[in-house]
């Protein structure tokens, strides 16, 4: 499992012209998901997300997690993060998840991030075709695959 985090003033994703889900200050993730991915990747990358100290604290350093601040969380479900792209110029997805496999395991992280962060999270919806627009906030961005933990 892939995550891509990103830093946000604010965030939206929109669908078909209406707005699913919007937040202010906090944390947009995309997830992709392989099919190797189980409930061992999910526990993994939602604990490094939530706890991850990418906000400023009083000295200006950053050392506040989005469960510090009381941030907003919007996650985006998003195959292209398992991109192969070793041959030719057109990319490969053929390691992402299939829909069966992966909405289950999308909806799991959804859920547990909410829980962990003690409300409701934002979401896109699986396998639409999205416009995601957002405020990168310094610009911080983090990488994170629970296959290589770094």
């Amino acid at each position: 499992m892939r995550i891509v985090i990103q830093r946000v003033s604010r965030a939206s994703v929109t669908i078909g012209g209406r707005c699913k889900s919007s937040i202010q200050n906090g944390i947009l993730i995309f997830v992709g998901i392989e099919e190797t991915d189980g409930q061992e990747d999910i526990e993994w990358l939602c604990h490094k997300a939530i706890q991850l100290r990418i906000f400023d604290d009083e000295q200006g350093v950053m050392n506040k997690s989005v469960i510090d601040i009381d941030g907003d969380i919007l996650i985006i479900s998003q195959f292209t993060l398992h991109a192969s792209t070793r041959k030719g110029n057109r990319p490969s997805y053929i390691r992402a998840a299939r829909p069966e496999r992966a909405i289950p395991l999308y909806k799991a992280f959804c859920q547990q991030l909410s829980q962990a962060a003690g409300k409701a999270v934002g979401t896109g919806e699986f396998g639409a075709d999205m416009q995601v627009e957002l405020v990168n906030d310094g610009p911080v961005t983090i990488c994170m695959d629970s296959k290589n933990k770094e």
